[in-house]
């Protein structure tokens, strides 16, 4: 039978994806009657972000949060621990902020709480909110998390113009240029680097590969040169910040850096505010995100607090402070934030350390997002046992 041009089965489908989906909502537990503390562990960087507006929400919400414990720890190893705390029943971390790498494992490992569209009904619907390629960045998810803070990244190369005359616009300028000055190019391991992770999703299009999506059959050419360009390279850092210390100090001359990455470690004073960056000629904004997201086995009066404290973090006001020093530049994931509305300090830091031609090339350059969650995860596990074993010694 047809109704209107639809068949009944089609009917019969589209009826129980909607019975299915209602039965997965729930119901937001009710706020607590007293105040509870909540671990906060970063694995982002996000807290140079995020921390003054989730301590707003205890100083603002005293009767919801007694404290707020605050802790980092690498990316790499955060989803292990949880998987083996959820399993013994003795979960001691609350809220997780993380970039697109714990939260791909964190996915593959099954340790995140679904918010999306369990707890709908509780939280901002994401189509109203986001900026649209925040709101695709929030689609990686799965909703298994909610983008807090969100840039259009890179890769861009840093440099330091007193050792680099004329900087690469291109791969192979790049790796022509590291070959002719080994130990001088560096970048950290992609699993726990923002920069070498849009670096490494980046290569793809620049090189022509097959299919810059699909790690595994398309990247022919790129796995190809990250191999040529460890023979150049001394070894990986195992995170962005021992990578820019080391260029900043002048060992290195030139790195892959991202929009925030070039101007918060010039604005802290870790790289000289001289030092440039170089655009590859015809690339694609690899765009990045970071994450709340939520542990399964959360007891439900802090699961309360936490829908809560989440729908605060998303206002415009609590966006606006994202800003920060322009560490995730711009930052924040939501519309109508802007620079004017940010604290003084970040319009003053971003003003100065900024750079005039980023918000034009940010409007300009074709944005492209980073590999879903079981490529990105593939991705981390075939460079580590292929590229990062490679170096020039």
């Amino acid at each position: 039978m047809e109704f209107q041009g639809i068949s009944r089965r089609a009917l019969l489908g589209t009826a129980a994806a909607a019975l299915a989906e209602r039965a997965s909502a729930a119901t937001a537990p009710a706020l607590p009657a007293s105040p509870v503390a909540l671990n906060i562990v970063d694995v982002a960087g996000n807290l140079a972000l995020t921390q003054p507006a989730l301590q707003a929400y205890a100083r603002q919400k005293p009767h919801l949060v007694s404290r707020m414990i605050f802790n980092q720890a690498p990316a790499p190893e955060l989803p292990g621990k949880l998987k083996a705390e959820e399993g013994a029943g003795r979960l001691d971390i609350d809220l997780v902020l993380t970039g697109i790498d714990a939260l791909s494992a964190g996915i593959a490992q099954n340790v995140w709480l679904e918010l999306l569209p369990a707890y709908a009904s509780a939280l901002p619907d994401p189509a109203k909110i986001y900026l649209p390629m925040a709101l695709k960045m929030q689609g990686i998810a799965a909703g298994h998390g909610l983008c807090v803070t969100f840039c259009p990244a890179g890769p861009l190369l840093e440099y330091n113009p007193a050792k680099v005359a004329n900087p690469p616009t291109s791969p192979a300028e790049l790796l022509a240029w590291a070959q002719a000055h080994p130990k001088k190019f560096i970048y950290a391991r992609p699993a726990n680097s923002g920069p070498a992770r849009i670096f490494m999703m980046g290569l793809p299009y620049l090189l022509g590969d097959a299919d810059p999506m699909d790690p595994e059959k398309g990247w022919a050419k790129t796995w190809a040169y990250l191999a040529q360009l460890g023979k150049t390279i001394e070894y990986y850092p195992a995170g962005t910040a021992v990578t820019m210390r080391e260029f900043g100090s002048g060992l290195r001359d030139m790195t892959p850096t991202q929009l925030g990455w070039d101007i918060n470690p010039r604005a802290i004073g870790v790289v000289p505010k001289s030092y440039q960056v170089s655009v590859f000629k015809g690339f694609r904004m690899v765009t990045d995100a970071h994450y709340m997201c939520v542990p399964k086995g959360i007891a439900p009066h802090k699961l309360a607090v936490l829908l809560d404290l989440m729908n605060f973090m998303l206002e415009p006001a609590q966006q606006a402070v994202t800003y920060d020093a322009g560490y995730f530049y711009p930052g924040p994931a939501v519309q109508g934030v802007t620079l004017s509305m940010a604290p003084q300090k970040s319009q003053d830091i971003i003003r100065e350390y900024g750079r005039p031609f980023y918000d034009q090339l940010i409007a300009t350059t074709p944005e492209v997002l980073p590999l879903p969650a079981d490529r990105l995860v593939y991705a981390f596990g075939r460079w580590d046992r292929e590229i990062g074993k490679i170096t020039a010694g």
